[in-house]
């Protein structure tokens, strides 16, 4: 059993996430955080509501597969991930670092 400590591992900040969460409408926001491989839309769901004390309107997912990588002779692989884009209710709004405002 996942706890929602285990969904959500890490926001995910670069330019075009961030981007994503300063475009959206003044009243609805959109935030990106990697979470685990297993969980579902219901999980994340209810581990943002948890965690950020904010109601969610929806959650959108996409898997990536990790990439070759090599060390000279050696190859290896980075490990699958999977990205959730959560859409907050109007007048619920997560910060910078995950403070709630």
């Amino acid at each position: 059993m996942l706890t929602v400590w285990d969904i959500i591992k890490s926001p995910v900040i670069t330019e075009k996430a961030l981007d994503l969460k300063e475009a959206t409408s003044d009243t609805r926001q959109l935030v990106t955080f990697r979470v685990d491989a297993r969980a579902n839309k219901i999980q994340i769901r209810a581990a943002v509501e948890k965690i950020f004390n904010v109601q969610v309107d929806s959650v959108r997912t996409a898997n990536y597969k990790g990439k070759e990588v090599r060390r000279g002779r050696l190859v290896g692989k980075k490990s699958d991930w999977k990205k959730a884009f959560v859409t907050l209710k109007p007048g619920h709004v997560i910060g910078e670092f995950g403070e709630v405002i």
